[in-house]
């Protein structure tokens, strides 16, 4: 079809339906992949918001012989959502939760609901839907029933299918139908219907009794195995009418794991389970793999509700994470493997049903530690953390998906695995080894590196060659994660000719014209088509302006992000991503940013080519948080990403005018601090607001009358010879022109604790201009603070700092910016010593050296917002500590994430809006709804205007607090 054609057809279809139709080239990059390898172009992307929508757009795809995709969150890791088609969207308009009947257990629910709010819903009620992924925070119903996605507990709780009553859905003609559970009577009603419905009902029970024999044979579910091959034909061939005390049948629970081939669903109704009762976690630690996996058959008869495996590489990986070390505390030496076992109350006294199992580890099973955690959130993190945790792996060999899916009886894994290592020892491959034990699930890892021709041939031969250890096994192919286009060309190697046979007899019912998601489960493309690796082209690390040496260049760093979407977050879960949170839209996110990154560098020209403006619209609303650099499992860090993008983008295109002032920033500050109350006149006019583009709303910051520097010169000589020690103060520039009173607080407290204090020359980090993305100035300014602080952090002395931005700049951009050599290695120095202000007094408090006597114990509460950078560089737990020294006083996290603000973002008049919207997601309730007398901490410059301008309350920098309350 020409695309003038096409494109005329799209038009059509957008007038004809209430929902979106977008077919521009940004919108068709964000939705050309998922969590998968594979990476395809979609024609465009449809969002519909009724079922008379899809009605529409159905009947329109038969009539034009275009794919339809059905797409939820995209966090599919077998290219499910992948393929030459319109891309069906329901993450946007599908999210409503339209029925809760808890006395009868069940809820009915648009497919684009989260889990996990659903789940935050049903809280109240004391109910949950029971399958638990590790991407509950942004996987979709819809997509959970396309994959049949279950979780850690699926040992107790089974898979999506097993607590999926009804459905609504439209099939391929545009009918609209309703599959439910049908006694035989029923049953014979529908095979007797002339319709499609009535052929699709034909298909499924013609297929079960022709051949039902060989499916209880071939499919491994029968013997106790989790599978998701194929269409279940298993789970009807165990029901009514063939077993008379049965369930009955229904096709609901057969299109769970049909992965959009079959019916578009658009509403199912979900069974509900009581919330947990108590539970406890042994955390079973082994000396070696085989230990572990031969202990897990005698777990199982201590029934626990979830056994899960986690090998040396992933236990290596989250102690070296910075977002995850912190959830590694109860890992007791250095364990080759850790087995994670659940019990749950059970009638049985639950301290005894642990110490019993800890004792038959220890006796059994060569268990050499068992640490049992009342709290076991920490160590699910860490789990839940696995696949994000291996795409930050580095080096060029990830471990890559394919043959993670597998699953063999429980008392075959040891042999089994045994069988895995030697095939990888034979392909001279490391391969990752964890997962769901307690099933027989393995997610099974090679390290590869798949932009290698020779490495793709040799994924190629490991996966033929694994498919066929699977079946010797009996085991399951596509135990958890399903087929899509990735295990799709070995099921009839897994299930043999005549299963097949069976699911092409049933998709062609259904789906007469292959509408609906082709490609997937039968008649897949080649394996190796359409990887987003091939798709990749070097770039000389000498073009770019940060080193990203470790990353193997700039797409290496994109490449990061495996498409898991953790950054798909709901406000208050965490930092990244601000504007997602916000606006909820892919093109926000993380993960959407990192796909358009990646796929612009791999076309022509890269971040400067033709393809440069859409980029440049993609990272428009990254406030450059860093939240992702540590939220991220894999360590995608979009702000330097950001950073280096805008440099090359603006060498081309030129600089705004906003860039070259805000660039000059520090030099202006100077200037106006000769005569501030003139720059105070100017910083206040709109004609200067006019000319930044900044909105009318915002009050630009002031100058101080007097320099921090100016008041320390006069003020009375200090007591205090410093018996703690000496200790270097950084004056910044927010610090030295903006917020004296802050930098003099510090002073004060400081001396008083005993400390002796050097005060800097004001220096700049270059923050301003990392922001706006002008990093030779960047570059020349750290050099100079860089040599200005190399003698004091040499000699050992702490470097304070008090705007979390600036300071922190030195332990992160600064050794990427800096050239290597003798800068690079002065700087790592610094980045040693550098610390907040707040960092330093819990520091030196957990030492011993400070303590609650040194400060007045009146009872005052304090809501704390933690800066952006802060978070992600240094954590919360500091800041809580230090303010925790004043023991009269009640400290309270809000559960914030970005304030909106971000340095000049909430000035600009084309953010201005959403910067608002960002602050009003926690930030700003938060503050109004706080008590009289509280008082409001934000460490950030940027913070305390916003909360200011946002709610009219004063914040305080923790400094300020410290010193007021001082004996």
């Amino acid at each position: 079809m020409p695309p003038a054609t096409f494109d005329y057809l799209l038009q059509e279809l957008s007038r004809a339906i209430q929902g979106e139709v977008l077919t521009d080239r940004l919108s068709r990059m964000l939705y050309a992949t998922d969590a998968s390898p594979y990476q395809q172009l979609p024609l465009g992307v449809v969002r519909p918001r009724s079922v008379e929508d899809c009605v529409t757009l159905i009947r329109f795809a038969n009539s034009h012989r275009i794919a339809l995709i059905p797409r939820a969150a995209g966090t599919s890791l077998a290219g499910q959502c992948v393929g030459e088609g319109l891309v069906v969207d329901v993450s946007q308009h599908w999210t409503k939760v339209l029925e809760i009947d808890a006395p009868r257990r069940w809820a009915r629910v648009q497919p684009g609901v989260v889990l996990d709010v659903l789940n935050q819903q049903l809280r109240p009620s004391g109910l949950m839907f029971a399958p638990d992924p590790s991407t509950g925070s942004r996987c979709q119903i819809g997509g959970m029933m396309g994959n049949n996605a279950w979780g850690l507990h699926g040992l107790h709780y089974g898979t999506t299918r097993d607590h999926v009553l009804e459905v609504k859905a439209v099939l391929s003609d545009g009918s609209i139908v309703r599959f439910g559970p049908l006694n035989p009577g029923e049953l014979d009603i529908k095979l007797t219907q002339d319709s499609l419905e009535g052929n699709l009902y034909r298909a499924v029970v013609e297929a079960v009794a022709e051949q039902r024999k060989i499916i209880l044979e071939r499919y491994p579910s029968s013997r106790g195995i989790p599978c998701n091959q194929g269409y279940p034909l298993d789970l009807l061939a165990q029901g009514q009418p063939w077993v008379s005390q049965g369930r009955l049948f229904n096709l609901a629970p057969f299109l769970c794991g049909s992965e959009g081939t079959l019916a578009l669903v658009t509403e199912a109704t979900l069974k509900l389970v009581p919330l947990p009762g108590e539970r406890i976690l042994v955390t079973a630690h082994f000396n070696s793999l085989d230990e572990a996996l031969r202990a897990v058959a005698g777990i199982l008869a201590h029934q626990p509700v979830a056994v899960e495996l986690l090998d040396k590489t992933i236990i290596g990986l989250a102690q070296n994470n910075p977002e995850q070390v912190k959830n590694c505390s109860w890992i007791i030496d250095d364990p080759v493997a850790i087995l994670l076992i659940e019990l749950e109350e059970k009638g049985d006294p639950l301290q005894g049903r642990g110490e019993a199992l800890v004792a038959d580890l220890r006796t059994s099973h060569g268990c050499y530690a068992a640490p049992v955690l009342a709290f076991p959130e920490q160590a699910w993190a860490v789990r839940r953390a696995g696949l994000g945790l291996l795409m930050g792996m580095p080096g060029r060999h990830k471990a890559v998906t394919g043959i993670e899916d597998t699953a063999v009886a429980v008392r075959d894994l040891p042999a089994y695995v045994a069988r895995v290592q030697t095939l990888m020892a034979r392909y001279g491959v490391h391969c990752v080894i964890y997962g769901s034990a307690g099933r027989g699930l393995l997610h099974l890892r090679p390290a590869l590196d798949l932009t290698l021709a020779e490495e793709r041939e040799r994924f190629c031969a490991i996966m033929v060659e694994m498919a066929e250890l699977v079946k010797e096994f009996g085991g399951a192919f596509s135990a958890k994660h399903g087929d899509g286009r990735l295990r799709a060309p070995f099921l009839e190697a897994v299930l043999g000719p005549e299963i097949v046979a069976l699911l092409s007899r049933i998709k062609q019912a259904a789906d007469p014209r292959s509408c609906f998601n082709p490609g997937k489960i039968l008649a897949p493309p080649p394996l190796l088509e359409s990887l987003r690796t091939q798709k990749e082209a070097p770039i000389e690390s000498s073009l770019t302006f940060f080193d990203w040496r470790k990353d193997q260049g700039l797409q290496g760093a994109a490449a990061r992000c495996n498409g898991a979407g953790v950054c798909l977050k709901q406000a208050g879960q965490g930092t990244m991503c601000p504007s997602y949170m916000a606006a909820g839209e892919e093109l926000h996110g993380t993960r959407g940013r990192a796909n358009v990154f990646r796929q612009v560098l791999a076309l022509s020209g890269g971040l400067t080519g033709e393809n440069s403006p859409l980029l440049k619209e993609a990272l428009d609303l990254c406030l450059a948080c860093k939240g992702c650099k540590t939220e991220c499992p894999a360590g995608v860090d979009m702000a330097l990403m950001k950073a280096e993008f805008l440099q090359q983008y603006q060498d081309r295109h030129g600089v705004p005018w906003r860039g070259r002032i805000l660039s000059q920033f520090q030099h202006l500050a100077r200037l106006g601090s000769w005569l501030p109350a003139v720059a105070n006149w100017i910083l206040a006019s709109k004609l200067l607001q006019r000319v930044l583009k900044f909105h009318p709303q915002r009050q630009l910051p002031l100058l101080a009358r007097r320099t921090f520097s100016s008041q320390l010169r006069t003020r009375l000589p200090h007591i205090h010879t410093g018996p703690r020690g000496e200790v270097v103060l950084i004056n910044d520039l927010w610090t030295e022109f903006f917020d004296p009173q802050i930098g003099m607080a510090a002073v004060s407290c400081l001396e008083q604790l005993g400390y002796k204090i050097i005060v800097t020359p004001w220096l700049s980090a270059g923050r301003i201009q990392i922001s706006q993305g002008q990093l030779r100035l960047a570059r020349n300014l750290l050099e100079e603070a860089v040599v200005r602080l190399y003698p004091h952090a040499a000699e050992g002395k702490p470097l304070i700092g008090l705007e979390p931005s600036e300071l922190l700049t030195f332990r992160d951009e600064a050794l990427a910016l800096l050239p290597r050599g003798e800068s690079r290695r002065k700087a790592e120095v610094v980045a040693g010593k550098a610390q907040l202000f707040e960092e330093f007094i819990a520091q030196e408090a957990a030492a011993g050296q400070l303590n609650p006597s040194f400060f007045d114990s009146q009872p005052r509460r304090i809501l704390v917002h933690g800066h952006c950078h802060g978070k992600a560089l240094s954590g919360m737990q500091p800041l809580l500590d230090a303010l925790a020294l004043m023991e009269g006083t009640t400290v309270e996290s809000i559960p914030s994430g970005c304030c909106g603000m971000a340095g000049a973002f909430g000035y600009e008049q084309e953010h201005y809006e959403v910067s608002l919207r960002i602050g009003e997601l926690v930030l700003f309730p938060s503050v109004r709804q706080a008590s009289a007398g509280t008082l409001i901490c934000a460490p950030g410059t940027s913070c305390r205007a916003q909360i200011k301008e946002g709610t009219k309350v004063l914040a305080y920098h923790p400094a300020e607090l410290l010193q007021k309350s001082l004996l």
